[in-house]
């Protein structure tokens, strides 16, 4: 058991008024059930370097289901180690169990087995006593399932203590907590003296924890760009020798953390670290190829600004902005192919007799000469190295991209720029304008015209009919009318 570096409220800066209003809330309530309950995770980190937390998460020693009789807001997800979701409107405090690593060769024990040798025999008691109040299915459902099929648990659906918890972590100045009782923080891996260093060290043997998840090769660099610390020797050398098992990782999962890179703020120095170490190669290699394009910084660089005039990214960093931004600079964003509908001869059965295309499972259409054609196939899905990009993403890309001359264009008259406006993609449009314009005459002159217009904004042109389908507002429904109620079948006699 190691002996924990624990530092009261009156000698670190961490402040209540800091911490969101909302998880305060639950962690008071975990508190005053009983349960351990500490801040945990990079949201302790933060507050230490007076930064921002982009979100607060709790570990706890109460179980989900436990957690869920304490609130009503609350939702439980997750198939590999249950978590509590507690919602307060669009916010979302995430609370989990503590849990522990088990090593390999001792996953067929139950989950629970480990957990319950750690607990005093009266607290493991309460614990174990069925609940009353809550759904016996429910309030098992967990245990259970580890029960009845233990091959299937992953090793780390285990519940544990908070020093198991702690050491399970990736990186040290990830496992720090807050205990809410105590105001104090509670460090067992080191993680204080690495702020202070400004080093980022994997907790374990770096070869072993980024076999277990590649990923995290990739998130030891984006943590140095962001709080400018420098990485460990032993991460270094993993990181050259293990990277190609980057290749096996997610590729939803990579692409999301792509995303989460360039809505930071810090999106030029990161993936300048990626490039250096070479992890950009066994998944995008076309853009560790660009390395050495000046344009693809400048333009890096361009999306870090804006995104850094913002406590929080805005809404308007959506993915088509942000994926032009990665692409057009190295010219991998390919040119829509104007592709025709292709005619249909229609077959003739036995006897010479012409079959209908409509009875056929082929997309087509008649045109007014009467004669049929075939739908043109969908374009493939765009990849940038193992990368797959959602189309909608770029077709909106190239939709906004169509629209910059039209911004830029001042002498339009008022009603073609409020008609531009109602455009779906102009939005996006301003944004990359704005972004990538180099212009501030024509974007101050948006502005000064959007807001002349006031709630006259928000109405299309007079005479023009409501945009079309993927670019604006809905269509809105026609409404049927109420249909009269009858006898079936009963005529009106006929007046004599």
């Amino acid at each position: 058991m190691t002996e924990p570096v624990i530092v009261p409220r009156a000698e670190h800066p961490i402040s209540r008024r800091d911490i969101d209003p909302d998880a305060l809330k639950v962690l008071y309530r975990l508190h005053e059930s009983g349960a351990v309950a500490y801040l945990v995770g990079g949201s302790v980190r933060d507050l230490l370097l007076s930064r921002r937390p982009k979100d607060f998460d709790i570990g706890t020693s109460a179980h989900p289901y436990q957690v869920k009789k304490l609130f009503r807001n609350c939702w439980i997800i997750g198939r590999r180690f249950r978590l509590a979701h507690v919602r307060f409107g669009t916010k979302t405090i995430e609370v989990a169990t503590f849990r522990k690593n088990i090593p390999a060769g001792s996953e067929h024990e139950p989950a629970e087995s480990a957990f319950a040798r750690e607990e005093p025999d009266d607290r493991r008691r309460d614990r174990l006593e069925p609940d009353p109040i809550l759904d016996p299915v429910a309030q098992g459902r967990a245990d259970a399932q580890a029960l009845l099929n233990p091959k299937q648990q992953p090793h780390d659906n285990t519940f544990g203590t908070p020093e198991q918890d702690a050491f399970r972590r990736d990186f040290t100045i990830n496992a720090l907590f807050y205990d809410i009782g105590t105001h104090s923080i509670i460090d067992y891996v080191g993680g204080l003296q690495d702020l202070k260093d400004g080093l980022i060290r994997c907790i374990g043997d770096p070869n072993v924890r980024f076999v277990e998840d590649p990923v995290r090769m990739l998130r030891a660099i984006v943590m140095a760009s962001r709080l400018d610390f420098k990485l460990d020797r032993p991460i270094v050398d993993a990181i050259a020798t293990h990277r190609g098992l980057m290749s096996t990782a997610s590729s939803a999962r990579l692409i999301e953390e792509y995303y989460k890179i360039l809505r930071s703020g810090y999106a030029e120095t990161t993936f300048r670290g990626l490039a250096e170490h070479r992890l950009l190669d066994p998944v995008t290699p076309e853009i560790q190829r660009g390395a050495n394009n000046q344009a693809l910084w400048d333009s890096l660089a361009a999306l870090d600004s804006y995104r850094r005039r913002f406590d929080t990214a805005p809404v308007t960093m959506r993915n088509p902005v942000l994926l032009g931004t990665l692409l057009l600079p190295l010219g991998l964003m390919p040119r829509q192919e104007r592709r025709q509908w292709e005619a249909v001869e229609e077959p003739e059965d036995v006897d010479g007799n012409r079959i209908d295309a409509t009875t056929r499972p082929l997309p087509h259409v008649v045109s007014a000469k009467g004669g049929k054609f075939r739908r043109p196939p969908k374009e493939p899905i765009l990849k940038i190295g193992m990368l797959p990009i959602a189309r909608g993403d770029t077709e909106r890309l190239r939709q906004l991209l169509s629209l910059q001359s039209r911004i830029a264009d001042l002498e339009a008259s008022p009603r073609a720029k409020r008609s531009l406006m109602h455009r779906g993609p102009f939005e996006d449009a301003l944004t990359w304008f704005e972004i990538h314009g180099h212009s501030p005459a024509v974007l101050e002159h948006w502005k000064g015209f959007i807001e002349a217009l006031g709630d006259e904004a928000k109405r299309p042109p007079e005479g023009e009919g409501a945009p079309a389908d993927g670019e604006g507002g809905a269509r809105p429904r026609r409404r049927r009318g109420r249909r009269r109620r009858g006898r079936r079948g009963f005529k009106r006699p006929p007046e004599s």
